[in-house]
């Protein structure tokens, strides 16, 4: 029976273009909405652009326009590179439509009747250069839990800890880089500890999440009383101002999600029917989120109690996915691989980031890498070599001709297809992509031996054999337009590229079940190329030279608007960095590369970490470089760190010292700190993404 389901994938925000690593979610969306349509259900696939919060301000009142106007060329922007890479929203929207406000409003006033708000003055930080308070993602520090550094103000991306900008250690401002001030403020918060029973049974159980994720909900949120939610935010601030509290405006995270209900709204205006179809109670529609595991807390906690609060439907399922790395790294501009959605597009084809996001995604939370040498040899050997080639080395021999009027014996290939479709339907629906697309290369296998073996290219060039050539493309054909319509919502280029080469368009899953005959075979035209490593490299220059423009554009003073939220700043004055560091240490002698590629420095975790008896300044710690290597090192930072508070963390280890041997006992190594001893002294740690074994450049 034909499923209702509305889709939503995480939205993105209005001050920054799309990425590739962005593209693994929507990418992964659009498979799965493309998939369930295939399958005969309603399914609409909505979301919009988030474009509330003081980022928006700030870029606008420096660009000297309206908030309006930066958020209106930043959704062309978005479409056009969602367009490029054939993700097909029911309905693209804003969290700035008069839709959502309407719906922001409806929420709130339940909340608020439910006896969930309450207000209390919050210490804030405030940029006393820019002139404005700061929301979470424009405040960085150490996290308060696992002592990451350079973690932005509301949650950990090492250890996933939640918080408030004012518990960061070390906070500073994104904005001009000023120590932040606290000043006060009164806020509203959602008292969520109200709503434990209920998070409690909906994360537990019904299978909304995925295993790992509900266990990260009671092991780190659910054991504890939830924290009350911080919803507001006082002026100046673009949002929507809560009526009831004039001069406050809902918190970015509080109308963003309810963009999700904004945009429906649009779609359902726009066809005629009812939301309260898709949202309302006792609507039998499916509501899947899809999201990284960035934003878990939102999704699963705060989001499904809003919905429990205001009578409306809650989520069937949320699929949470992990993050992108470039060659087993963090994306880096600096190399160019943090790369835009708009500069893949100049140099290569988006079914190969779609195919190739496709072999690596499943439907846990595991991280995917994106190894660049293995992406042109996949691609090529998969999509050009098994499944282009099928079509390649036979339409010809049909073109202006049609299949056999009767589909041909072939040993029961067309039937093994059409046997393994439930198998990948199964697949598709769990989000295991990368099973599905290792079962339909399997059909393709098949496929190409079969070709192998009758070697149609041999049958042409005797007349009297004409029959069975037509026999031979007709099947060949067919077990290709079989792949096609299982690849279909990964490739849909190439899904649309078969009906016009066979005259058939693919609109259904069971067309997998049902060979062609008779039909219509066109010309033949390539249907994709083969990739080169050059193609690779050339986006990546382009990449690396962009971003290194846009570093340097940063750098410039920028002009002072005529509406400035705050005195303008220079870059040479923004850091304020005294000279008295260099003055106490001189710069050493200069060294040659190859005195410096003598030290091997890599990133350890610290495993355990010991006070020493009868030490006044070390402490001992043991290292872990990856793989079971294993390093013990003293370490003279006791007066500025407690063993406690370095367990887990990520350091960067002097990894090939000569072995030192202490009367404490044998140092293997060497731990790297700034500062000028005693209590200040500070260990380097490596950028998120960084794991133990990578060697430090």
């Amino acid at each position: 029976m034909p499923r209702q389901i509305l889709v939503t994938a995480a939205l993105p925000y209005a001050n920054g273009h799309i990425h590739i690593g962005h593209l693994v979610e929507y990418i992964q969306t659009d498979i799965w909405v493309r998939f369930q349509k295939l399958r005969g259900h309603r399914c609409i696939f909505v979301c919009a652009d988030d474009t509330h919060g003081t980022a928006i301000m700030i870029r606008a009142r420096r660009e000297g326009r309206s908030e309006e106007a930066v958020i209106a060329d930043m959704r062309e922007a978005h479409m056009r590179d969602f367009a490029g890479f054939q993700i097909q929203f029911d309905n693209y929207g804003s969290t700035n439509s008069p839709d959502n406000k309407e719906a922001c409003h409806q929420i709130w006033a339940a909340i608020t009747k439910a006896g969930l708000v309450k207000t209390r003055s919050v210490e804030q930080l405030f940029d006393p250069v820019a002139g404005t308070f700061l929301a979470d993602r424009f405040v960085r520090g150490t996290c308060p839990r696992c002592t990451a550094a350079d973690q932005p103000g509301d949650n950990c991306s090492v250890c996933g800890a939640a918080y408030t900008p004012a518990d960061l250690r070390d906070p500073r401002s994104i904005l001009s880089n000023a120590v932040p001030e606290l000043r006060s403020a009164d806020h509203l918060f959602i008292e969520l500890e109200q709503l434990r029973p209920f998070l409690e049974d909906w994360s537990q159980n019904g299978g909304h999440l995925q295993s790992e994720v509900a266990r990260y909900l009671k092991g780190n949120f659910l054991g504890d009383p939830l924290r009350d939610w911080d919803i507001s935010r006082p002026a100046p601030y673009f949002g929507f101002e809560i009526p009831d509290h004039p001069g406050n405006y809902w918190y970015v995270w509080f109308d963003a999600p309810i963009g999700y209900i904004g945009s429906t709204r649009e779609w359902c205006r726009q066809h005629s029917e009812h939301v309260e179809a898709w949202w309302g109670r006792d609507s039998a529609a499916e509501i899947h989120h899809f999201i990284g595991k960035d934003i878990t807390y939102f999704h699963t906690l705060f989001w499904p109690g809003m919905l429990h609060t205001a009578g409306l439907n809650l989520p069937s399922k949320v699929h949470v996915h992990g993050f992108l790395t470039v060659d087993g790294e963090k994306m880096s501009k600096s190399k160019g691989t943090f790369l835009m959605a708009s500069t893949w597009l100049r140099h290569l084809p988006p079914g190969a980031l779609r195919y190739y996001y496709s072999t690596k995604l499943g439907p846990g939370l595991d991280d995917i890498d994106l190894n660049v040498e293995e992406f042109v040899a996949r691609v090529n050997t998969d999509l050009v070599n098994k499944v282009v080639n099928l079509a390649s080395r036979c339409a010809g021999f049909l073109a202006g001709q049609t299949l056999a009027d009767t589909y041909p014996d072939d040993g029961g290939l067309f039937a093994a297809g059409a046997a393994r479709g439930d198998a990948i339907a199964a697949f598709y629906e769990d989000c295991n992509y990368n099973a599905a697309t290792r079962e339909i290369m399997a059909l393709a296998d098949r496929a190409n031996k079969y070709v192998d073996d009758l070697q149609p290219w041999v049958i042409r060039k005797d007349p009297a054999r004409s029959a069975e050539l037509r026999d031979v493309c007709s099947v060949t054909l067919n077990l290709f337009r079989q792949i096609v319509v299982y690849l279909s919502p990964v490739l849909p280029g190439l899904a649309q590229q078969t009906a016009e080469l066979l005259n058939q368009p693919i609109t259904s899953w069971d067309e997998a079940a049902r060979p062609l005959t008779g039909t219509l075979v066109s010309p033949f035209q390539h249907l994709m190329k083969r990739l080169e490593m050059k193609q690779v490299q050339a986006m990546v220059e382009e990449s690396r030279q962009e971003n290194a423009a846009e570093q340097s554009a940063a750098a410039t003073p920028v002009a002072q608007s005529a509406t400035p939220v705050g005195p303008a700043f220079h870059p040479a004055d923004r850091w304020q960095d005294a000279g008295d560091a260099l003055k106490n240490e001189p710069l050493a002698a200069e060294c040659t590369i190859d005195d410096f590629t003598k030290v091997d420095l890599r990133v350890a975790r610290v495993l355990e970490a010991n006070h020493v008896e009868g030490a006044n300044k070390l402490l001992q710690l043991t290292l872990s470089l990856g793989g079971g290597e294993v390093r013990n090192v003293f370490a003279g930072i006791k007066a500025a760190y407690k063993p406690e508070d370095l367990v887990g963390r990520l350091v960067i280890c002097v990894a090939n010292l000569k072995p030192r041997q202490m009367k404490f006992g044998l140092s293997q190594g060497m731990i790297c700190a700034s500062g000028a001893g005693g209590t200040e002294v500070f260990l380097l740690s490596p950028d998120t993404g960084a794991v133990p074994g990578h060697r430090v450049h």
